[in-house]
């Protein structure tokens, strides 16, 4: 007889399918819509990074307990908390921009006369 999937594996398999699905959406939107989409990605409070750094950080804690047990090697308890304090620092650096993405993304799409002048893209990061 075999065993179901748990359902926490079957929400986490359908979660990183609805990501490819919104992946797939986000390069075909048109610029505004795409914008939308990325703010409430970056949100802050109810966004999709940081409750991805969530999850990482409580993969971290239970891999930690895990280490401890001597069920799984000290590395992968570092590796989650490298990954923690990455994706939050990733998440700081993207906070001065939120608001800009937001507000970009809250215009209505309209022909404009005179295209926007392209940016560079090349920056110099501040460490």
């Amino acid at each position: 007889m075999s065993h179901p999937t748990p359902y926490p594996v079957r929400l986490a398999d359908e979660i990183t399918r609805q990501l490819g699905l919104l992946a797939d959406h986000l390069a075909q939107l048109p610029p505004n819509e795409a914008m939308q989409v990325i703010a409430r990605v970056l949100d802050p409070d109810d966004g999709l990074l940081d409750g991805v750094t969530g999850l990482v950080s409580v993969s971290s804690t239970f891999a930690k307990e895990q280490a401890k047990r001597g069920v799984l090697p000290a590395e992968v308890w570092l590796a989650l908390g490298r990954a923690t304090n990455e994706l939050d620092a990733i998440g700081g650096d993207l906070d001065e921009h939120r608001a800009t993405l937001r507000r970009v993304g809250a215009q209505p799409a309209t022909t404009a006369a005179k295209p926007p002048a392209p940016a560079p893209l090349v920056v110099r990061r501040r460490r």
